[in-house]
This record gives C-alpha cells, sequence and structure tokens, in this order.
C-alpha cells in the first residue's frame, strides 16, 4: 500500500500555499514601490535640487543684470556718484561669483548622479544638462567681461565705442538668458516627466497589487476548495455510508480516494461492513435451519448459550394424518419437495404469529410461544391463532397436491394438532459439539400427547385447559374430556379448538352447548341423557366425531360399568 498523507500534511500544505501567495504578494508590492521610490529619490536628491540651483542661478543673473542697469544710470548722471558705482560694482561682481559657484555646484552634482549606480535615472537628459551648465557659465563670464568692457569704454567718454560695447552686452545678456532658459526648461521637462512617471508607477503598482491580490486570493481559495473537498467529501461517504448500513443496506461501500486518516477510517468502515455482512450471511444461513430470532439473539449475547430458563411458554406439535400412506409410491425428490412445501406454508402461520419453529420431526412440526420472543400475555392467544391458520392454509396446500405428487386421483391431507400451555425449561441444550435452543419439560410432553390424543376423539385440534384459559374469548372451544395422558399422573381438561370466536355459526355454538351438557351428564353416568345429548350433537352435525366417541364409551360402560371411584377421566392407554 502506498504511504499515506496524514490530514495534517493537507492541512500544513493549505497554510503554506496560503503563506508562500502572500510572500509574493508581498515581494511584488515591495518591488512596485522600489520602483516608485526609485522616482521619488530621483526627484528628490537630484532633480529637484537642480532645478532649484538653476533657478538660483538665473535669479543671481537677474540680480546681475539689475545691478548692471543701476550702474549704467549712474555713469549716465551728471555728477556720477562714486560710492554708489563702486557698491553697485562690487555686488555685480559678488552674484557672479555666486552664480558661477552654484554652476559648479550642479556640475558636481550631476557628475554624482552620473555616478550612481543604485538609482535608475535618465541618464542622457543628465548628461545634455551637463553639456548645458558649463555653457552657462562660460556664457555668464561673457557678459561679466562685456560688460567690464563696456564700463571702460562708457569712462573713456567714447560713446560710439560704448554703443557698440551695449550692443554686444544686450546680445551676451540675452544669450545668457537662453542658455539659462534651455537648462530651466529640460529640468522642468525631467522634474515633470518624473513626477508623471511617478505617479504613472504609483498607479501601476495600485493596481498592480490589487490584480496580484486578487489571483492570490482566487488560487487560494480554490487550492482551500480543493483541499478542503478532499477532506470533507471522504467524511460525506463515510456518513452516506453509515446511514446506509443504518437502515439496512449492507452491500455498501466506502470508495477509498485519498490517502490519509481518512482512508484508513473508510478501510476500517469497508471492514465492519464486511463483517456485519458476513454476520449477516451466517444469520440468514442458520434462519434456514434456526429461527433467525434465535440466531440474532444468540449473535448479539441476548440469549445465554449456557444454562436455562423457567418460563411460562405455549408449545405447539402437529403432525400429518397417515403420512406414509400419503408418500407411498413416491421418489424420494417428490417425498422431499411435498414436505418442503408442507412446512413452508405451516412455518409461514408460526412466524406470522411470532412463534419459534422448534424442529421439523418427520412430519411433525414442534413450535413454541413465549418470552422473549412473544409478549408474555399472548403466547397461548397467538399460538392458537396459528394452529387455525395452518388449517386454513392446508385447503390451499390440497390444491397444489396433483402438482406436487404428479400422479392421478384425489389425494386428501390433514393434519392433528396438540396445543398445550405450562412452565418449561427454555435454552441450549445438548452437547458440547451440537445444541439447540429449545423447550423442555411436561407442557412440551401434553402438547405431543394431545396431537396424538386427536386420535380418539377424532379431532384435528386439542388444547390444554390451560391454554383454553390463557387464549381469552377470541376462540370457540368445547370441553372434550379430562384425560390422564400416558406418562402423566395428573388429569388435564382437553379441549377442542373449533374456530375464531368471530366466525362461529348458530350451529357450532349450539353444538357446542348441547355437547358440553351432555358431557356432564357423561361424567354423572347418566347414561340415557348422555346418549341423547351426543345424538343431539350428531344431529346438529352428523359427522361430528367426538361425539362419535363417547357413545362408543357409553356402550362399553353400559356393558362394563366403571368403577364405583371413577371420577370421569379417560385414561390414554397408548400414543
Amino acid at each position: 500500500m502506498s504511504m499515506r498523507r496524514p490530514i495534517s500534511l493537507k492541512i500544513f500544505s493549505i497554510t503554506l500555499v496560503l503563506l508562500i501567495l502572500m510572500v509574493a504578494v508581498t515581494w511584488l508590492s515591495v518591488f512596485n514601490l522600489r520602483l516608485l521610490n526609485n522616482q521619488v529619490r530621483a526627484l528628490a536628491d537630484y532633480y529637484l535640487p537642480l532645478q532649484q540651483q538653476v533657478a538660483s542661478v538665473e535669479i543671481l543673473v537677474r540680480q546681475q543684470m539689475v545691478h548692471m542697469e543701476r550702474i549704467v544710470a549712474g555713469m549716465a548722471a551728471a555728477r556720477p556718484d562714486a560710492q554708489f558705482l563702486a557698491t553697485e560694482s562690487t555686488r555685480f561682481d559678488a552674484r557672479g561669483v555666486n552664480a558661477d559657484q552654484i554652476v559648479d555646484s550642479s556640475i558636481r552634482q550631476l557628475n554624482e548622479a552620473l555616478a550612481a549606480k543604485d538609482i535608475a535615472l535618465d541618464r542622457a537628459a543628465l548628461a545634455a544638462l551637463a553639456q548645458q551648465l558649463p555653457d552657462i557659465q562660460t556664457a555668464r563670464m561673457q557678459f561679466h567681461a562685456r560688460f567690464r568692457e563696456y564700463q571702460i569704454e562708457a569712462a573713456s567718454g567714447t560713446p560710439s565705442s560704448a554703443a557698440i560695447v551695449r550692443d554686444a552686452l544686450a546680445r551676451q545678456k540675452d544669450a545668457l538668458d537662453s542658455e539659462i532658459e534651455k537648462s530651466i526648461d529640460a529640468l522642468n521637462q525631467l522634474t515633470s516627466d518624473t513626477a508623471a512617471n511617478a505617479k504613472h508607477e504609483e498607479q501601476h503598482a495600485i493596481r498592480l497589487n490589487w490584480i496580484i491580490t486578487a489571483i492570490a486570493t482566487v488560487l487560494g481559495l480554490i487550492f482551500a476548495w480543493r483541499v478542503t473537498s478532499a477532506l470533507v467529501e471522504p467524511i460525506r461517504r463515510l456518513v452516506r455510508g453509515t446511514r446506509a448500513v443504518e437502515d439496512g443496506d449492507l452491500d455498501v461501500e466506502i470508495d477509498i480516494r485519498t490517502r490519509d486518516e481518512l482512508a484508513s477510517l473508510g478501510d476500517s468502515f469497508n471492514h465492519m461492513v464486511l463483517g456485519l455482512r458476513e454476520k449477516e450471511r451466517i444469520r440468514e444461513t442458520f434462519g434456514h435451519y434456526v429461527d433467525p430470532r434465535i440466531v440474532q439473539g444468540l449473535l448479539d449475547n441476548q440469549l445465554s448459550e449456557e444454562g436455562g430458563q423457567r418460563r411460562e411458554m405455549s408449545v405447539f406439535f402437529s403432525d400429518l394424518v397417515g403420512f406414509t400412506r400419503l408418500v407411498e409410491g413416491l421418489s424420494a425428490d417428490a417425498a422431499v419437495r411435498f414436505l418442503n412445501r408442507y412446512f413452508a406454508l405451516m412455518a409461514d402461520e408460526v412466524r406470522a404469529e411470532s412463534g419459534i419453529i422448534d424442529k421439523y420431526i418427520g412430519d411433525s412440526v414442534m413450535a413454541f410461544w413465549g418470552a422473549p420472543f412473544t409478549d408474555e400475555t399472548t403466547h397461548a392467544e397467538r399460538c392458537c391463532a396459528a394452529a387455525l391458520r395452518q388449517l386454513e392454509r392446508l385447503d390451499e396446500f390440497q390444491q397444489e397436491l396433483p402438482a406436487l405428487f404428479q400422479r392421478p386421483g384425489q389425494t386428501r391431507v390433514d393434519v392433528r394438532m396438540g396445543l398445550a400451555t405450562g412452565d418449561v425449561t427454555v435454552g441450549n441444550i445438548g452437547s458440547d459439539t451440537s445444541r439447540g435452543f429449545t423447550v423442555i419439560g411436561d407442557t412440551v410432553n401434553l402438547a405431543s400427547r394431545l396431537e396424538q390424543a386427536n386420535k380418539f376423539y377424532g379431532t384435528r385440534i386439542l388444547v390444554s385447559e390451560a391454554t383454553r384459559r390463557a387464549a381469552g374469548g377470541r376462540f370457540i372451544f368445547r370441553e372434550i374430556d379430562r384425560l390422564r395422558v400416558l406418562g402423566k399422573n395428573e388429569p388435564v381438561g382437553v379441549y377442542e379448538l373449533m374456530g375464531f370466536a368471530r366466525q362461529a355459526s348458530a350451529d357450532q355454538t349450539q353444538l357446542v352447548q348441547t355437547f358440553e351438557s351432555a358431557l356432564a351428564q357423561y361424567r354423572a353416568q347418566n347414561w340415557e341423557a348422555a346418549t341423547a345429548g351426543f345424538q343431539a350433537c350428531l344431529a346438529i352435525r352428523p359427522d361430528d366425531a367426538p361425539s362419535r366417541a363417547l357413545l362408543d364409551r357409553i356402550t362399553a360402560f353400559r356393558t362394563t360399568p366403571p368403577a364405583a371411584d371413577w371420577d370421569g377421566v379417560w385414561v390414554a392407554q397408548s400414543k
């Protein structure tokens, strides 16, 4: 199996990617800020100072020209003021020296800028400016020299020469203004362009930061969504699988697509479902041999594997009448199909009434009702209902016999049933290698004997007095006899279960009353009255076998009367 990636690594991956994106955004922001800072430094460290210096040179030159005009005017006065002229001349010279010094400083600063490597500058413009500044200085010196020449000519009293020099001075002044203006225009353009670039870089940086931040956010969200989905989807599959198992679907299987702790959890879930599926398969397999509720109880440890319990239960036995005759001449396969179909129909009704099929013995069925499979107050009622439902299904089974037997002729199937209610011992009984969850005790024996006693009375369903009492008023019974069955000393009241009370006819009700009245005369040894009563029963139902059986007894008693202490109990001498 490939190495699993833990969930902690996935969470760390999300954090790492988000941090990388954040670092990328920060780096690009710093880069853009550096570009903006470069423009600002160019303005602050070089362009604006140079602009201020050239502007100062212009001011000083303008001041020189003012002093020049004052000197010219003073010299043209009728009585020139020598002190005034000397002061103005000194100031004229000082302004020129200051202008030259500023130009020298500007040239040095330009050279420093051109030599700087840590800042991006418009070196072409600076190089051009570096050529213009000396021209300003040269033009200023020429202007200065031309003015001194004019002073000499004017002082010598040669007006024509002074006029010529004055014209040259004016031209020199215009040349100086032109050089200064070119430098100022170049610096203004450089400053304006740099400021515009700085503003553009600022706007570009803002836009780029927003774009990068948006891209980083989208990428971060996509990556986080992918990783989160990779974490959440397996959990959703586990939840869906768990709900499917809760709903009884054991075919569910988690599709494992990750390689982390959730994959281990999915593996465990699949193994758990596999175990449940195997457990269900075992339950279903054994459910064909043992009632599924017993299998479930044993698997869930609700039923003890050791020991037994004493409980009140209702026990049921049934047996096909003349089974040997029925299957005579049938192949083994046909006989098995016959029994399987019969048992299937009978078992359906037992389970429909929450009964437990204990075992099949040849053509006989043993079942029981009681806690924990049936409510303690209704087990007798359910047992009786199942017996009557089985008789109804027997008519359905009768219709299937020609197909099952695959032979012509009408075959009649009938069944005898015995029901008893009382204390039994219930639990896992058997050897260390083979056990069965079953019930034992006198009640079980009584139910078996009652099933066999049907032969004496020609009945189909006989129940014990305890069953009759516990079943309630849902059914119609008639007392048949008091019987001491083989292997039991105490006599029991025996009743015939005739049907559901809601379905009882008037003839059936009258038959019960007449029979029980005749039975009371029989026990009092009033043979004439008893005979008349049972014959009245035959008038109601000509095929009433219990009435014929007791009439035969009366005939025998008339020949051989019972003992003086006879208590009306009939002793069954055989099964």
